[in-house]
């Protein structure tokens, strides 16, 4: 397991939308989009059913998450966060997690999922193994 830089942190948190990377039985890539948290030093994201990328993931664990930033680097790239990892389905717990990532993607106080007696769901834990893209997390350049 990779330590999480600070820097990347900052980033997993900001309520920016992640872009999730899964493969297909086919090795081709399935991509979704999914709000990320953090516990610990793995990247955890929410789901209320059991969909076509967990599936992928109980298959083939390896994943990749993409973040556009709102920043540019030194030289005018647009900086974006690229994590490379392994993933793994836990199940319960998904729907906790949706309403706590939704104070951060939504608003505070909002209910989410907007329903009584969500599922349980599941959640999606990512264990980071090299981070790229352009920001302070990658090889600067310039």
């Amino acid at each position: 397991m990779v330590r999480i830089p600070d820097d990347v942190r900052s980033v997993l948190e900001s309520g920016r939308l992640a872009h999730l990377v899964t493969l297909n039985a086919d090795g081709s890539p399935q991509v979704t989009i999914v709000w990320v948290g953090l516990e610990g030093d793995e990247i955890v994201a929410g789901h209320l059913g059991m969909f076509h990328k967990l599936k992928n993931v109980q298959r083939d664990s390896r994943v990749a998450l993409s973040i556009e930033l709102d920043t540019l680097n030194p030289i005018g790239l647009t900086e974006y966060l690229v994590v490379n990892g392994r993933a793994r389905v836990q199940e319960g717990g998904g729907a906790e997690l949706l309403q706590r990532l939704a104070y951060v993607y939504i608003s505070p106080g909002v209910k989410f999922p907007p329903m009584d007696k969500p599922p349980s769901g599941y959640v999606l834990r990512i264990t980071p193994e090299r981070f790229g893209g352009v920001g302070s997390w990658a090889n600067p350049i310039g």
